[in-house]
C-alpha cells in the first residue's frame, strides 16, 4: 500500500481572471500509464500520468465534449463523453474504470461557505475493483461509511490537524489502506481519491488535492 499527498498552491492569478467556469483532470484509469485530454476537439492538456491531476483550466461553460487518448494517439480513445458545465462552476473530471473500461467521472467542487477555523473533508472512491469501503479519519469512526466504486460523499467539517486516513471493508474492519500523517490546514477543502486496484497493480492509494472551491473566487 502506498499513498500521495498532493496539494495544489494557492493562486492569486486564479482569482484575478474573468473567467466563468474551471476543471480540472484527474488520471485515476489503471489501464493506461498516460493520456491527453482533447475538449471539443482541441488538446487542452498533453501526458498526464496516471494519479497525477492536471492544474484548473479556464472554460467557457456550456456543452464540452471530453476525448481521452493514450498519450501521443488520436485513434481509439480511451473515453469520450459529453458534460454539461454551469457558469461559475468547479468540477474535477476523473478518468477512471476498470481496464479497458474507461470512463470519466464528473465531479463538482460545490461553492460554499467554510465554518470558521475547520477543514471541510470528503471522499470517493474509484478503485474499481474494490468493495465497498468504510472510510475514516480520527478515532476509529467511520465518518464516510459504505462507499462503493464510483461514490461521492457529502464534505464534513473537521477540526484541523494531522490526522490517520484508514480505508476497511465495508462491515468488516478489514484493513484495505492506511495512509499517516496527513495535515489538514483550516478554512479549506479536501477530497480524499482512493486510487488503484485492491488484488493487482497498480496498489491502492490515497490522492489529497487541495480543492478550488478553496481559493477560486467568482
Amino acid at each position: 500500500m502506498s499513498y500521495i499527498h498532493y496539494t495544489s498552491p494557492y493562486s492569486a492569478d486564479l482569482r484575478a481572471k474573468p473567467i466563468t467556469s474551471y476543471v480540472r483532470f484527474l488520471h485515476a484509469y489503471p489501464g493506461a500509464l498516460s493520456a491527453d485530454i482533447y475538449v471539443n476537439g482541441t488538446l487542452i492538456y498533453r501526458n498526464i500520468g496516471y494519479g497525477s491531476f492536471t492544474p484548473y483550466l479556464p472554460v467557457s461553460p456550456g456543452s464540452l465534449n471530453i476525448t481521452v487518448f493514450p498519450q501521443g494517439q488520436f485513434q481509439r480513445p480511451l473515453s469520450s463523453t459529453t458534460v454539461i458545465l454551469p457558469a461559475q462552476s468547479i468540477f474535477t473530471l476523473a478518468i477512471t474504470g476498470s481496464p479497458g473500461n474507461a470512463s470519466i467521472l464528473t465531479i463538482s467542487d460545490p461553492i460554499a461557505p467554510i465554518p470558521p477555523g475547520t477543514v471541510m473533508v470528503r471522499t470517493v472512491h474509484l478503485s474499481p475493483d474494490s468493495p465497498r469501503l468504510d472510510m475514516t479519519l480520527p478515532c476509529g469512526k467511520s465518518q464516510f461509511p459504505n462507499m462503493g466504486f464510483k461514490n461521492v460523499s457529502n464534505y464534513i467539517p473537521f477540526n484541523p490537524g494531522t490526522y490517520i486516513f484508514e480505508a476497511d471493508v465495508a462491515g468488516s474492519g478489514e484493513l484495505a489502506l492506511f495512509a499517516p500523517h496527513i495535515n489538514l490546514k483550516p478554512n479549506r477543502f479536501y477530497t480524499f481519491y482512493v486510487v488503484g486496484m485492491s488484488a493487482v497493480t497498480p496498489p491502492l492509494q490515497v490522492l489529497i488535492p487541495l480543492d478550488g472551491n478553496s481559493y477560486i473566487k467568482f
